[in-house]
């Protein structure tokens, strides 16, 4: 299963889901994010060609993260550019997120691994901006 988390035309977030299956190969991201994802599935012996990426200048505006939960449960809360809070959704053991725009933050619900992929390099302080949390008694679970 896939979900899309938008807020007006924007997509804050992709999640692949640990139980979504597919036959082949799908990009879920267009052509125009700095970090791609996709998924493939493909049988013993298939080969996938032998290759080098070649250098090509990539302008990066923001910092898009992709997050794979290795194990435990995580809630994210999703906000506005403007900081303001829009729902939540929880992560399982397995799932895969990608966040493209808008604000984030995570609780850890259980003890959890998390591998974490992004562009580089982190530019320190100037790489975002913290915000207040939302109030627990604010919050809402989308699914």
């Amino acid at each position: 299963m896939i979900d899309r988390i938008n807020h007006g035309d924007k997509e804050l977030a992709l999640i692949i889901r640990h139980t979504f299956h597919s036959d082949g190969i799908e990009f879920f991201t267009p052509n125009d994010y700095s970090q791609q994802i996709g998924y493939m599935n493909r049988p013993s012996g298939y080969v996938i060609t032998p290759h080098v990426h070649n250098p090509v200048a990539r302008q990066v505006q923001y910092t898009k993260e992709v997050l794979y939960i290795k194990s435990g449960r995580v809630r994210v809360d999703f906000y506005s550019e403007e900081q303001a809070y829009l729902e939540s959704t929880i992560l399982c053991a397995g799932d895969v997120i990608l966040l493209a725009y808008g604000g984030h933050g995570f609780e850890m619900l259980e003890a959890a691994e998390v591998i974490e992929v992004k562009q580089g390099p982190y530019a320190g302080d100037e790489d975002k901006t913290r915000f207040n949390p939302v109030a627990a008694d604010q919050l809402r679970i989308k699914g």
